[in-house]
C-alpha cells in the first residue's frame, strides 16, 4: 500500500487538498481530475486540534460506553422480564439494537483515529461503513415511525390493539423499517462503488460520510449529488410525515377524552415524542451544516458526531426516566441479578 499523502496530511491537514507530488496527477490538462489508482482513504477527523484531541476522545469514549451500557440494559430487560412484553417494548428493544450497531459502525474507528498519527480505511471498508451508517440511521427513523403507529393504535383503537399488533405484524413492521433503510442507501452506494477516486485521498470527516466520499470522486458528480439529495429527502420526509399524521390523529382522539385519559395518553406518548424531536432536530442540523458553505470541516464533524451519538445516548435515558413500567422492570432485574450474585458467593464460600 502506497502512503504518498500521509506525511503531508499529518503536517498540515488543512492543506491536504493540494497535490503533493508531481508523480501523482490529480488534474489533467483541461482541469478535470484523473483516476490515480486510489485504494484507501485517509480520514482527517479532528486532527487539526493537535494535542487537544484527547478532550473529544475522552468525551466520545464515555458517551460510547454509556450508549452500549444503557441500550444493552433495555434489550436485556425487555427480553427477560415477562411483565413488559407489549409491542411497545419490542419496538424499543429493536431501536436500542439499531442505536448500538449505528454507533459501533463509526465511533470506534473515530476513537482509534484520535490515538494514531493517521487514520486509514480501505475503499471497500469505506463503502461498507458508509452503507451501514446511512442504513442504520434511516432504520432508526423508520422504527420511530413504527412506534408512532403503535401509539396511534393503542390510543385511537384500544379495543382492537391486541388483534392488530400481533407478533407477525410486529415482525413485518420491523422488516419494513430495515428494508426502507436498505432502499434509501443502496442507489447511493452503487453509484459510489462504480466511481473512480483521485488524489488527494483525504476525507474531511470523522468517518466515510457519503457527501465527503463523493468529493474525492473523479469526474462530474452532479448526478450523484441529485440522487443522494432525493433519497436523503425521502428518508426524512416519509417518516416525518407518517409520524406527524399519527400524532394529528392521536391529538384528535385525545381531544375527545376525559382529563384522566388525556394524562395517561400524554404519559404514553411523552418519551416517544421527545426521542422523535431530538432525532429529527439533530438530523436537520446536519443537513443544514452541509448546505451552508461557511461551516468549517471541524464544525461539520462535530455536528455529525453529535447527531450520531446524541440520540442513541439519550434514548435509554428518555425512556427510563419517563416510563415507570420500564423503571420498575430495571429495578426488578437489578434485584434478581444481586440475589443471584449473593447466592453464587454463598455457594462458593460453602464449597471452600
Amino acid at each position: 500500500m502506497e502512503l504518498w499523502p500521509l506525511q503531508a496530511s499529518l503536517e498540515n491537514p488543512r492543506d491536504s487538498d493540494q497535490p503533493l507530488s508531481t508523480s501523482h496527477r490529480s488534474s489533467s490538462v483541461n482541469g478535470t481530475r484523473e483516476p490515480d489508482s486510489v485504494t484507501f482513504f485517509i480520514i482527517q477527523g479532528l486532527s487539526s486540534l493537535g494535542d487537544r484531541q484527547m478532550i473529544p476522545f475522552v468525551i466520545l469514549l464515555l458517551g460510547y460506553i454509556i450508549i452500549l451500557g444503557g441500550n444493552s440494559i433495555i434489550i436485556f430487560v425487555t427480553l427477560t422480564d415477562p411483565k413488559i412484553n407489549s409491542p411497545m417494548y419490542f419496538f424499543l428493544a429493536n431501536l436500542s439494537f439499531v442505536d448500538m450497531v449505528y454507533t459501533t459502525n463509526t465511533i470506534p474507528k473515530m476513537l482509534a483515529g484520535f490515538l494514531s498519527d493517521v487514520s486509514i480505511i480501505s475503499i471497500q471498508g469505506c463503502f461498507v461503513q458508509m452503507f451501514f451508517f446511512v442504513q442504520q440511521s434511516t432504520t432508526g427513523h423508520s422504527i420511530l415511525t413504527v412506534m408512532a403507529y403503535d401509539r396511534y393504535t393503542a390510543i385511537c383503537k384500544p379495543l382492537h390493539y391486541t388483534s392488530i399488533m400481533t407478533r407477525n405484524v410486529r415482525l413485518l413492521l420491523i422488516a419494513g423499517a430495515w428494508g426502507f433503510g436498505i432502499f434509501i442507501i443502496l442507489p447511493v452506494t452503487i453509484l459510489a462503488v462504480r466511481r473512480s477516486y483521485c488524489r488527494p485521498n483525504v476525507l474531511k470527516h470523522g468517518w466515510c460520510d457519503p457527501a465527503s466520499v463523493r468529493q474525492l470522486a473523479c469526474g462530474d458528480i452532479s448526478f450523484d449529488n441529485i440522487v443522494s439529495l432525493c433519497f436523503a429527502t425521502v428518508s426524512l420526509l416519509i417518516p416525518g410525515l407518517l409520524i406527524l399524521t399519527s400524532y394529528i390523529l392521536i391529538g384528535i382522539s385525545i381531544s375527545k377524552m376525559g382529563v384522566a385519559q388525556r394524562l395517561k395518553a400524554f404519559r404514553t406518548c411523552g418519551a416517544h415524542l421527545t426521542a422523535v424531536s431530538i432525532s429529527f432536530t439533530s438530523a436537520s442540523f446536519v443537513y443544514i451544516s452541509y448546505r451552508v458553505g461557511n461551516f468549517s470541516p471541524e464544525v461539520r464533524i462535530i455536528v455529525a458526531v453529535l447527531y450520531a451519538a446524541l440520540t442513541p445516548f439519550l434514548n435509554p435515558v428518555i425512556y427510563s426516566l419517563r416510563n415507570k413500567e420500564l423503571q420498575e422492570s430495571i429495578r426488578r432485574t437489578l434485584v434478581r441479578f444481586r440475589s443471584a450474585t449473593v447466592s453464587a458467593t454463598k455457594n462458593v464460600s460453602t464449597v471452600s
